[in-house]
């Protein structure tokens, strides 16, 4: 009968030799996952579902003092409640933003691009002027020309 190897899982290090000043890489048994661990995992028995939230880029169409139309290469859901970070000139914000609609707006090869109106909520004052300030300058700019 044959016996899988046992393989311990080493980490490299990195370690002055006593000899002179050379450097010389040395290993050392890996930590377990408890030794690693300052709390306590406990194992779920069945299904827990989470999310994760991760920033995508997209574009920006259409921008009002109440929200937006965006295009990304993903749909994004109706009512789905969103980060979203925006930079506006030189000054970013982040805020939440609902969806309102969502539709394709083009289909080429394997590429699909996806317009969604999304409504801004939950704004602070400081989210609010830099969306007017900006609106404000891109219509003065288009004023003048």
């Amino acid at each position: 009968m044959y016996a899988e190897p046992v393989v311990e899982a080493t980490t490299p290090e990195l370690s002055e030799s006593p000899a002179g000043g050379k450097f010389r890489y040395t290993t050392r048994p890996m930590a377990t996952d408890d030794e690693k661990r300052d709390r306590e995992r406990v194992e779920i028995l069945g299904e827990l579902h989470g999310e994760v939230m991760i920033f995508q880029p997209l574009s920006i169409k259409e921008i009002s003092r109440g929200g937006c139309l965006v295009e990304t290469s993903f749909p994004l859901h109706l009512n789905s409640l969103h980060d979203v970070r925006l930079t506006l000139g030189d000054q970013s914000v982040v805020l939440k933003a609902r969806v309102a609609h969502c539709r394709i707006s083009d289909v080429d090869q394997e590429i699909v691009l996806y317009r969604s109106g999304v409504e801004f909520t939950e704004m602070n004052d400081r989210v609010r002027d830099v969306i007017r300030n900006f609106i404000d300058t891109i219509k003065a700019g288009r004023k003048t020309v």
